[in-house]
């Protein structure tokens, strides 16, 4: 079962690297920088998070880009951070797997290519659609999307899914058609539709209408939280007050806000 099992100081030469926990995108080198001038001046203020895999054996799972940082800051000034803060977790592979993408999703602009692999991952392992649903706070039905459609985005489809060119709503619109498509049309099918101009979505998000499915979120998870950023913010005023709203924007308040949209469920 999942746990944070303790904090401590722990020197950083016994934190490794594993090869299923990643940061899920490249460093963002400016980031780095930035948090290198930070802890210098600061320290560190939020500590890494390791996976204590065995009995002092421990692996990075969330802070990477601190951790790049911490690497850097000692390079230039040796015996600094020779021990670093850490809160220690203890669970299964799989736990810790989804952990590790859970914690990128909370600090960055997470896409939705992000979970792919992880949540079929957790679907192959067993995990019902609604833990992980629970586990990453987002909808059965948006797992349920992924689980069905991840396995057949191509790779011109993820690329655009991944730099924004393409909404997951429009992707999963294609896959549909291809699904209906003769056995072995599939490919072409997808193609054809990926070379069509992304249309503008005219204001998806009626005013009243989104005020009463709020209300009645609130009614059902009155407690229940959701972490935003700026952009979110500025995506959700876009599709509540725009004639004419592109697709990464309301992909992206689609994304935040998944509550407001008739296709998804309160799960």
């Amino acid at each position: 079962m999942l746990a944070t099992k303790r904090y401590e100081y722990l020197p950083i030469e016994l934190i490794q690297y594993h090869h299923t926990l990643t940061n899920h995108r490249e460093l963002d080198r400016a980031k780095v920088a930035h948090l290198e001038r930070d802890i210098v001046a600061n320290g560190l203020f939020e500590p890494l998070v390791v996976w204590e895999r065995q009995s002092k054996e421990y692996y990075l799972v969330g802070g990477f880009h601190r951790m790049e940082a911490i690497q850097a800051i000692r390079r230039s000034h040796p015996g600094y951070f020779d021990q670093v803060d850490v809160r220690v977790v203890a669970g299964d592979p799989d736990e810790i797997k989804a952990l590790n993408l859970k914690l990128n999703s909370d600090r960055v602009d997470t896409r939705i290519t992000d979970y792919f692999q992880t949540v079929i991952y957790l679907n192959n392992a067993n995990w019902s659609k609604e833990r992980i649903a629970e586990f990453f706070d987002k909808s059965v039905s948006w797992i349920e999307d992924i689980i069905r459609y991840a396995p057949m985005i191509t790779d011109a489809m993820r690329e655009k899914l991944a730099n924004g060119e393409l909404s997951w709503s429009r992707a999963k619109d294609i896959l549909r058609k291809a699904l209906k498509a003769p056995p072995g049309n599939e490919k072409s099918i997808i193609e054809t539709e990926l070379a069509q101009p992304a249309q503008a979505i005219s204001k998806p998000l009626p005013f009243k209408s989104t005020v009463k499915r709020l209300s009645v979120w609130m009614e059902k998870a009155p407690k229940r939280t959701f972490k935003v950023n700026a952009a979110d913010l500025h995506a959700l005023l876009i599709t509540l007050n725009g004639k004419n709203v592109s697709p990464e924007y309301l992909e992206r308040a689609r994304q935040a806000f998944p509550m407001l949209w008739d296709d998804e469920e309160g799960d």
